[in-house]
């Protein structure tokens, strides 16, 4: 039997995908239109894993730029966020950040965002729709502020922290919370585990 494929480009990233999984992804994405919309969600739950960290947080929500992780600010001498073309959560997420930060942001729409995440180092299956380069890290996705603080504060050997795709509830995404977010830390093109769980 013949599958019929359709090319997808998502984010500045292709797809094959049958027609069948076309059509749930687009249904999917109907349910992912969080990134339209303005609503925050929850984070919940207690922090804890075995590769990285572990400790408590305190409950908050993520909405439009708020600081509800604890206000911490992230010391950074430099800060440049790769957005992709067209995404609305990807600005949302440069206005939260920015509201952390201690310096200025540099917001950029990149023609090739592949390119940029390859070039970072950015594994395909952590990939979100921004890549948010802070000295010498690489935060890919919609990334808690408090976890992005830790990294800075405890330089561990690693290149980045990613929370993939665009889940719903993360800050700079619309929607509510729906489980917990896996932060996975990457090194060398590689994933290297769960770095923070929210």
């Amino acid at each position: 039997m013949a599958v019929n494929t359709e090319r997808v480009k998502l984010s500045g990233m292709s797809f094959d995908l049958s027609r069948r999984r076309y059509l749930i992804a687009v249904a999917g994405g109907a349910t992912l239109a969080g990134c339209l919309d303005s609503d925050g969600g929850h984070r919940d739950g207690n922090h804890r894993d075995g590769n990285y960290r572990d400790g408590g947080h305190s409950d908050g929500n993520y909405r439009d730029g708020g600081h509800s992780d604890g206000d911490r600010t992230l010391s950074v001498t430099s800060a440049e966020q790769y957005s992709s073309p067209g995404c609305e959560c990807c600005h949302r997420y440069a206005t939260y950040v920015q509201g952390h930060l201690d310096t200025s942001l540099s917001e950029n729409t990149p023609s090739d965002i592949t390119a940029v995440k390859r070039r970072h180092g950015v594994p395909s299956e952590l990939r979100s729709c921004h890549t948010l380069v802070l000295d010498d890290y690489v935060v890919e996705g919609h990334v808690p502020a408090d976890v992005v603080a830790t990294v800075l504060d405890e330089r561990p050997r690693i290149d980045g922290v990613a929370l993939p795709g665009m889940p719903a509830g993360s800050p700079g995404m619309g929607g509510t919370k729906d489980g917990a977010f896996r932060i996975h830390a990457f090194d060398g093109g590689r994933a290297d585990g769960v770095y923070d769980t929210r």
